[in-house]
């Protein structure tokens, strides 16, 4: 069964979001109202509402480093992970959580990057050389 990933979450300023989720990761604008806004997130629905956004603490131990939880992120294959790396680099996205290698030469190998959307909502994206390596 294929099936797309939705996700809502509270932003303080819809126009501020269209910046980043559309200008920033390239996140094409879906239907909208005057308090929330859909996006495109990578073929995966996401929606974004006027509000509080959750509170995050870095409370997730990933090998030998603490991330934000919760989190929500991508998973690409390391060519896209490399391009969107290169992009938000570009753009001068703050990382939390620079660009590199993690669990190398490991099950599980994987690219990693943290950065968070202008509302302090953390996001993960992943690169894996195959995607039958996810889990």
């Amino acid at each position: 069964m294929r099936s797309l990933f939705h996700f809502s979450f509270n932003v303080t300023d819809l126009d501020v979001a269209r910046s980043f989720y559309s200008g920033i990761l390239g996140c094409k604008e879906g239907r909208s109202t005057a308090s929330w806004v859909d996006f495109d997130f990578f073929d995966h629905q996401i929606s974004l509402h006027l509000g509080t956004p959750f509170k995050t603490q870095a409370t997730g131990m990933v090998g030998d480093t603490q991330v934000p939880m919760p989190h929500f992120g991508l998973i690409t294959l390391v060519p896209e992970w490399q391009r969107l790396a290169k992009r938000l680099e570009d753009k001068g996205v703050n990382f939390l959580i620079k660009p590199h290698l993690r669990f190398a030469g490991q099950p599980g190998e994987q690219w990693t990057m943290f950065f968070l959307d202008p509302f302090g909502n953390p996001i993960e994206v992943k690169g894996f050389d195959s995607l039958d390596k996810i889990y």
